[in-house]
């Protein structure tokens, strides 16, 4: 290649080619990025030379995409679901960390590098889930909420474990309990003051400034780009990270009321940028150091995939969520980490461990990232399959969740049941209400629901695609059952819910194009509604009305 630009021409023409191949063969578009990542990398062709380049992109990625995730978290949101997102991502680390070191010492490992390993496998990596969630519309469901949550628990662990691996070789020359003492007093004068600091800019300061950058969309997009890079490198600088520095700058701006017409324009950014992230990813990936590491790799590789995702189960299941809740959270947590090959790689540094731990996370880092993308993209019909022997990890009366649901009489019958409270289907909902119909509300976002109920609005949380829930609802009595489902998917999902819960009602579906409508239609539902198609004929004919009244007036 000549020159960085013909080498960033050549990643994104490959990217598009890759990215449209695996579409069509309905695979997850970022697997397709992290294998360009690879052939063109090192360890592939070595075709790309232009590493720095694409690095420095692909941390701007990612700090624009916790910068966004960080904007969809206000202080109301933090109080409910903080408690079970401290407990779940503690009781996820301790096990993982507990049963890791016993699995790799049990592999003959020593007691340093079984440690450091360890530590690495409890490490989940919160872009790749982010994206993907993203992508499946989830972060505002709840287990989408309570996941972002303890990613964001192990992400603060990432940065405890690198301080206080950094002070053991601080107590190998002597530093002891005053090294370790040191750590602690350290991170906790850096957190209190990082509190203080965000305190006063969220009351005083940055309401003031963000007003007057939404005086410009344009100025208002610079602002939130500079704002989330800004501080993710004074995160970097402070001893903490890039990562939680762009998150706690996205955090900062949930409260004003611009945060929906920032999120809205970073989009696309954040997509495009985050390509880099899965190439570099890739690329960095060192098959060299894999060795005879593979049946230790293969044996750990199933202890993340399925341990992990267990103990989050037996949390939420005992802290009162239902077991679909509980396992499409779970499902987030089984891979490790990109910080987990860095975490391993700073142990060589550091002279703790040798290259062969490095090939070991590396080859269950990309087992874990490639079947745990896969796991949580069919997590739905993964859980049908698995629902019978989950039990176990569901309370007989799954109260934090039940007790979203108001229990009144509008609520336990009703003619009518809406499924998804957007824009649309909440003009829906309501309407249908001002024309005397008996309906109910249902949608997933605990947010939307609790501000509805507060309008004393028959709305329920909880989701359409578990079988469990639909058995709650009135559907004995419910003669229409109507869903404003974006996806295909989901919409699949509620049909099979439907079926299980034996109603026997028509049901109704609004589609956004003609595909998903006659894909619907030939699953069996009975009336499909088209908003576009609907709006436009409507609109259509309003006009032509008023043409010919004016043409006919005098």
């Amino acid at each position: 290649m000549h020159g960085s630009f013909s080498e960033f021409a050549f990643l994104l023409l490959l990217c598009a080619l890759a990215g449209a191949v695996f579409v069509r063969l309905r695979q997850p578009v970022l697997i397709a990025y992290i294998v360009v990542g690879i052939a063109v990398g090192p360890a592939g062709f070595g075709l790309v030379a232009a590493h720095d380049q694409i690095d420095l992109l692909a941390q701007v990625g990612v700090a624009v995409l916790l910068f966004a995730v960080g904007l969809k978290l206000d202080l109301h949101h933090i109080r409910h679901i903080g408690p079970v997102a401290l407990a779940t991502g503690l009781g996820q680390l301790t096990f993982t960390i507990v049963i890791g070191f016993a699995l790799t010492l049990a592999l003959g490992k020593g007691w340093l590098e079984a440690l450091y390993v360890a530590v690495a496998l409890t490490f989940s990596s919160t872009i790749i889930i982010v994206k993907l969630l993203s992508d499946k519309r989830e972060l505002d469901s709840l287990h989408g909420r309570i996941a972002v949550g303890f990613l964001i628990v192990q992400d603060l662990a990432v940065v405890i474990a690198m301080m206080a691996m950094s002070a053991l070789r601080g107590s190998g020359e002597g530093g002891g309990a005053a090294g370790w003492g040191a750590v602690l007093l350290s991170l906790s004068w850096r957190l209190a003051v990082a509190a203080v600091v965000m305190f006063v800019l969220m009351r005083w300061v940055l309401p003031v400034v963000v007003a007057a950058m939404a005086r410009s969309q344009e100025l208002l997009l610079v602002f939130a780009v500079a704002w989330g890079v800004a501080l993710a490198a004074l995160g970097e600088w402070t001893g903490f990270s890039k990562e939680a520095g762009a998150f706690l700058a996205g955090f900062s701006l949930a409260s004003t009321p611009y945060r929906e017409a920032m999120n809205a324009r970073l989009t696309g950014i954040r997509d495009f940028l985050l390509l880099f992230f899965f190439i570099d990813l890739g690329a960095k990936l060192d098959f060299s150091t894999l060795g005879a590491e593979t049946v230790p790799a293969i044996v750990l590789s199933l202890f993340v995939l399925i341990g992990n995702p267990l103990i989050v189960m037996a949390i939420m299941g005992f802290m009162g969520y239902r077991r679909r809740t509980g396992f499409l959270a779970g499902l987030t947590v089984a891979q490790i980490s990109e910080f987990s090959i860095v975490f391993v790689a700073m142990g060589i540094t550091l002279g703790h461990v040798g290259v062969q731990a490095l090939g070991l996370t590396t080859l269950v880092g990309l087992v874990t990232i490639t079947v745990s993308t896969y796991m949580i993209l069919y997590a739905q019909p993964l859980y049908e399959r698995l629902a019978p022997w989950l039990r176990v990890f569901e309370r007989a009366h799954p109260f934090r969740e039940v007790a979203a649901q108001p229990q009144d009489s509008a609520t336990r019958s009703a003619e009518v049941i809406v499924l998804g409270l957007g824009r649309y289907g909440c003009r829906l909902f309501e309407q249908l209400r001002a024309e005397g119909v008996a309906v109910i509300g249902v949608d997933f976002d605990p947010e939307a629901v609790r501000a509805l109920q507060a309008r004393g609005l028959p709305v329920v949380f909880g989701d359409g695609e578990d079988p469990d829930f639909l058995e709650s609802l009135p559907l004995r009595q419910t003669r229409w059952v109507i869903t404003t489902f974006p996806q295909w998917e989901s919409n699949r999902a509620l049909l099979h819910a439907l079926q299980v819960a034996h109603y026997h009602g028509r049901i109704v579906a609004a589609v956004r194009d003609a595909a998903h409508g006659h894909a619907l239609a030939e699953a069996g539902v009975d009336q499909i509604l088209n908003p576009f198609d609907d709006a436009a004929d409507h609109a259509a004919a309003r006009l032509a009305r008023d043409i010919r009244a004016s043409e006919n007036a005098p």
